[in-house]
């Protein structure tokens, strides 16, 4: 099954990367499959690196910025106790992670990681279809140089509705971000 969540990696500089990722999970968490593009500065860092942190949030609006660009302002991080790297404390569940496996002669590099710490840091607030829209669209954003723009604008108009009957001000926000990303010209 695919989780989908945010990694946050170290590059050679410190400089913290908050990245969108759905990694292959099962149920224990003790090993997930990151599928990061080559061009990805989550690959960069964890290529050099090889360690880093998944984290299960509900925060879409997060979610949102760290697929089309940068978090604004930057989240509060607090040190892993395993690895060198960086937990978001308002995530809801964390999982540190060492790299055992790295495969990057394919387009999508395949890097198995194994989890050698997790946290529960707060309960997940549950499900509903605006939460999920705009992870949709988050994904759509950063597909929008391989599919075709009518079918990112379509996808998009159905999305819309579920946001509007179902969210609130968190999840309107992130989709109206997302939305004004896909919808430029130069996108």
């Amino acid at each position: 099954m695919i989780l989908e969540g945010i990694v946050t990696t170290v590059a050679p500089d410190g400089a913290v990367n908050i990245a969108p990722m759905g990694p292959h999970v099962d149920a224990a968490m003790k090993r997930l499959l990151l599928r990061p593009f080559k061009t990805s500065q989550t690959y960069r860092n964890l290529k050099r690196h090889g360690e880093g942190v998944f984290h299960v949030t509900d925060d879409v609006w997060m979610l949102a910025q760290a697929a089309v660009g940068s978090v604004e302002p930057p989240p509060l991080l607090i040190p892993a106790t395993q690895v060198q790297g960086h937990i978001l404390p308002d995530a809801c569940r964390f999982y540190e992670f060492r790299i055992v496996r790295l495969d990057d002669r394919q387009e999508r590099t395949e890097i198995e990681v194994v989890v050698v710490a997790s946290g529960r840091l707060r309960d997940f607030f549950g499900f509903n279809r605006a939460k999920h829209a705009v992870v949709e669209a988050a994904i759509l954003a950063t597909r929008v140089h391989l599919l075709p723009r009518a079918e990112l604008l379509a996808e998009l108009t159905r999305l819309a509705v579920w946001v509007e009957k179902t969210g609130g001000e968190q999840e309107r926000r992130a989709f109206r971000f997302l939305q004004d990303y896909i919808e430029r010209p130069n996108a």
